[in-house]
């Protein structure tokens, strides 16, 4: 069901807020030992909430536009007094003080927060397998990985044990997962949603975003969460649109462009990429006019990412010393001593590979030759998009080269996990909205991604080309089973 189809059953008065919540907890407690998307759920919290808002429809009060519905965040945004950890030791048990701007916006709208989903430690993963906290599986398939760092957010919504979520997109940690379970999944603008209250690994490549089965709800959701925010500078003072608004408009006279780079790469999977181009005309079949472009330098976006994202984490996780928050160990003979010994215990293995690379690019000697050799990079791959938008108003792509791949298959082997993100990267350098949607499914059924691209701000124009397609190929339907089997 979409929100607008939960708010009808609610206004009737054929549901109430309250068993809407219970079903979501029932099914949390049937199908998350097995997956394992929550670090923690919200059980009494979130009743309470439905009965108050069961007990305002009664008295005929107005209601906000999410009131009841039940929404997972990932645990890397502030939720105050509720445990919130990255899904790393060194975080284990601090209780923010404060909310993040995205979930107090989400409250405001009567969004009940049923809980907190797992992921990659501090978002640094492509698979939720670095999580100190046991990794997530993915619902299509249980051997098979749900993407990262979000994956907890997109397989709980996979799963139905929630009815929208959200994440955080740094490199295409809410775009790979959502392809990978087969749910919608968008990263609008760098400057679109306030990171207040988002615990930091890239600063200038984070971004909030929503997951949802459907187009109208992720609409919706960036709907709230959108807007100018006083303790985000980054935030832009510009007019949110209706987004809702721009669905149900067609398509025709738009030009949707193929880029090339994309489906010659060696890694792309052919079923992937026959689905995708099979994608592209449906778009086509409802009058948008396909080109073939090029931008040059799109698959530079990862070596670029891997120098500029690192070094930033680098400065970013600096703050866990041990001394004001967070893990410490507590039999040190010194400050030096308490301070290495609580971040080589807090930390995990791929966070402490990817601070060691941040700080040699960063270091004397280097930082000329490999940091501002990458930020150059970058505003290549912008000046490439700005050249694409010029003659087309949609970019299209695959959203992952493959399918889900197997657990444990890229554990040890970092630079296959690194290279899942070839697709989704540059979007993030260039600051650029994109969405994954699904388009298909390979042989053994599991889902296939389609990543759209926007230009800046332009997130309307995406979500409508989004809404068309989901309209006519009508995959979104089809969800997955949950008798689990190993």
């Amino acid at each position: 069901m979409t929100f607008e189809d939960l708010r009808q059953k609610l206004t009737s008065g054929e549901v109430s807020a309250k068993e809407i919540v219970q079903e979501k907890i029932n099914r949390i407690n049937e199908l998350d030992p097995t997956l394992n998307t929550f670090l923690s759920v919200n059980s009494q919290s979130a009743l309470d909430q439905a009965e108050q808002i069961d007990n305002q429809r009664a008295s005929g009060a107005d209601l906000p536009p999410l009131a009841g519905i039940p929404i997972a965040i990932k645990d890397n945004l502030c939720t105050k007094g509720i445990k919130t950890t990255c899904a790393s030791k060194i975080l284990g048990n601090f209780v923010p003080p404060y909310e993040s701007t995205v979930t107090e916006r989400l409250k405001k709208a009567g969004a009940i927060m049923i809980g907190k989903t797992n992921m990659d430690e501090f978002a640094m993963g492509s698979s939720t397998e670095t999580s100190a906290f046991g990794p997530t599986l993915n619902p299509w398939d249980i051997n098979k990985v749900p993407g990262g760092s979000s994956g907890g957010s997109a397989a709980s919504v996979a799963a139905g044990l929630c009815f929208g979520s959200l994440g955080s997109d740094t490199g295409g940690s809410i775009r790979q997962p959502a392809s990978f379970c087969g749910v919608v999944g968008m990263k609008p603008t760098y400057g679109r949603v306030s990171r207040w209250g988002l615990i930091a690994f890239a600063s200038s490549l984070d971004q909030v975003g929503p997951f949802a089965t459907n187009v109208s709800d992720a609409a919706e959701i960036l709907q709230i969460i959108s807007g100018k925010d006083d303790f985000d500078s980054t935030t832009v003072d510009i007019p949110v649109p209706n987004y809702i608004d721009y669905l149900s408009k067609p398509i025709k006279g738009m030009k949707i462009g193929l880029i090339d780079n994309c489906f010659e790469h060696e890694g792309l999977s052919s079923e992937v990429k026959k689905t995708v181009l099979k994608s592209a005309l449906v778009l086509e079949s409802l009058g948008a006019e396909i080109v073939n472009l090029s931008c040059p330098r799109f698959n530079d976006g990862i070596a670029t990412y891997y120098v500029i994202a690192p070094s930033e984490a680098s400065a970013n996780l600096a703050r866990y010393d041990g001394v004001k928050y967070g893990f410490r160990f507590n039999e040190a003979q010194s400050l030096i001593d308490m301070t290495s010994k609580s971040r080589a215990l807090g930390f995990g293995s791929e966070v402490k590979r990817r601070i060691l690379i941040g700080t040699y690019a960063l270091s004397a000697g280097y930082v000329d030759a490999y940091y501002k050799k990458a930020q150059q990079v970058r505003t290549l791959i912008r000046n490439d998009f700005e050249e694409a938008f010029k003659k087309v108003d949609i970019l299209l792509t695959p959203t992952s080269p493959t399918t889900a791949f197997g657990a444990g298959e890229n554990v040890d082997n970092p630079i296959a996990m690194y290279l899942s993100d070839l697709l989704t990267i540059p979007a993030n350098l260039a600051g650029l909205p994109a969405i994954s949607l699904p388009c298909g499914f390979d042989k053994s059924g599991l889902p296939i991604g389609l990543q759209l691209i926007s230009n800046v701000f332009d997130e309307a124009s995406l979500l409508q080309v989004a809404s068309q397609f989901e309209i006519a190929a009508e995959v979104s339907k089809k969800r997955p089973k949950t008798d689990f089997t190993y």
